[in-house]
């Protein structure tokens, strides 16, 4: 606290100017008492005149760092919108000739992955289906009933009447069941084995039966073997064994029974005979995978392809279109005078893959005088980088050429899609500097530096403001304390004046 006294007489005036504490209260009473200036709105005129010029500098960058994330993260957003969409029409939309089952409780067709179908048509005739094993013990009273302890072995392989021939290329597996098991947590440690026999309990009128089921395949049959722990028995009641089961039944001695034996699929696809582990058959045939559904002995079904070629030259266009607009905006992006990137290695870069689209060959396995490039499909490249389809040229090569313009169409590695879809890859690559992700990294790191910068000044600015507050403060002080001095000396000489007169 800073007083200043002075004094007419016998009569003292104290006056008392606030600290730094209190610098606003201070202000406000100096007004018309000291300078009669707003010191306040004063220091932060000075504050703000001293930062405003680098505040404004960086609040400009600020503002073209955001244009240019905008502008980075549309292109990549419409580069990878381009190439998902065209995936999905050339994978499951009107581009793909997807198989169909004339008689669809049969089975069902697909297309492997990777392939473009075929022009033709198979003929399906399935004579049986592919099943698992399925095995039932013997009555148990309840499914809480108790199941003795040691353990089960899984031998696997193939079961023909009473004889067992093991697969050598599957493993036995052995369960161990603890104590006071029931038939419940037999089913549980079997299903938890990682064994591939799925067991449960069914309860039916005599009682709580173990059923083990195993996977399709005649391969995949499977004997059940006990080893009980002395003075714990009851797993030998699970076990199951083809050659010993007949001479049991035989005896009237009860016994795990087979309920469904295992087997492969048969079945005759263009006539001839076939069979398989399982009723879902990948790459049966070329450009077809089968799920087996039912059978149809004696009466074959057809299985046909739809065809993509009338669809591609309308698809052609619509592709057109859409890079059209992405050229658009990219030359938009990358003007020197207006546009955000016209300096950005990921716009360039992709600015450079677009105008060497139509003649990148995209069918590098095509045979001599089949289509490879787009511009055998009429696509071209204008001067100022928009694209231009020559409908004309391409249904001449529909014409000529229409399955290998259809094994352009595919979502190999090659061909259109594989195409764009590279570019998309490449272009939106996080790890790549020089992509369109890379730019906005590089652009949000820097403007979250600008961010910190702008922190710094305002804190500097506000700390400026704080310090010329509390000088003026002082000044203001120094001049009302003159302001009072006159004020006594006039006061003296109007009083002396008055005596005199």
């Amino acid at each position: 606290m800073v007083t200043s006294t002075s004094s007419t007489g016998s009569t003292a005036t104290t006056q008392t100017v606030a600290d730094s504490a209190s610098i606003g209260s201070a202000l406000a009473t100096a007004l018309g008492g000291g300078t009669g200036i707003d010191m306040t709105q004063l220091a932060g005129n000075l504050a703000t005149a001293e930062f405003a010029g680098r505040l404004v500098r960086l609040d400009n960058q600020n503002t073209r760092l955001t244009t240019q994330i905008s502008q980075a993260t549309q292109l990549k957003s419409d580069l990878l919108t381009l190439a998902s969409s065209l995936g999905s029409v050339v994978r499951t939309g009107s581009l793909s000739a997807q198989p169909s089952v004339a008689n669809s409780a049969v089975a069902s067709a697909s297309l492997p992955p990777g392939s473009s179908g075929v022009s033709g048509s198979y003929s399906l005739e399935v004579t049986r289906l592919a099943s698992p094993q399925v095995l039932n013990s013997q009555a148990f009273a309840a499914p809480t009933t108790l199941a003795g302890s040691g353990s089960l072995t899984i031998n696997f392989g193939t079961i023909a009447g009473t004889a067992f021939t093991p697969d050598a290329a599957h493993a036995p597996v052995t369960v161990s069941i603890a104590a006071g098991a029931t038939l419940s947590d037999v089913a549980s440690a079997i299903n938890g084995s990682g064994a591939g026999i799925t067991a449960y309990v069914a309860t039916s009128g005599d009682g709580a039966h173990l059923v083990l089921k195993g996977q399709q395949g005649a391969a995949s049959g499977f004997t059940l073997s006990a080893t009980e722990i002395a003075g714990d028995p009851g797993l030998a009641k699970l076990a199951f064994d083809p050659a010993t089961a007949a001479a049991a039944v035989a005896a009237g001695t009860p016994t795990a029974t087979i309920a469904a034996s295992a087997s492969d699929a048969a079945y005759k696809l263009d006539g001839v005979s076939r069979t398989a582990t399982s009723n879902t058959i990948p790459s049966a045939a070329p450009g077809i995978s089968l799920n087996l559904t039912g059978t149809n002995p004696g009466a074959p079904t057809q299985i046909t392809f739809s065809d993509p070629t009338t669809q591609i030259a309308a698809s052609m266009q619509d592709m057109t279109n859409a890079l059209n607009v992405l050229v658009g905006e990219l030359n938009t992006d990358l003007d020197p005078a207006s546009g955000g990137l016209s300096a950005d290695s990921g716009a360039r870069a992709l600015r450079r893959q677009l105008a060497g689209l139509a003649g990148t060959r995209i069918m590098p396995n095509a045979a001599a005088g089949a289509p490879s490039t787009l511009s055998d499909l009429g696509l071209s490249v204008n001067k100022d980088g928009t694209f231009k389809l020559d409908t004309t040229r391409l249904n001449a090569t529909l014409k000529s050429n229409p399955q290998d313009v259809a094994a352009m169409f595919t979502t190999g590695l090659y061909g259109v899609y594989g195409t764009l879809d590279g570019i998309s890859r490449n272009l939106t690559s996080a790890s790549d500097p020089g992509s369109l992700s890379g730019s906005i990294a590089r652009y949000t790191g820097l403007q979250t530096k600008l961010g910190t910068q702008r922190t710094t000044l305002t804190t500097q600015q506000d700390k400026l403001r704080t310090r010329l507050v509390t000088q003026f403060a002082h000044s203001n002080s120094i001049v009302a304390n003159s302001k009072s001095t006159l004020t006594y000396l006039q006061n003296q000489a109007t009083s002396w004046s008055n005596r005199t007169n």
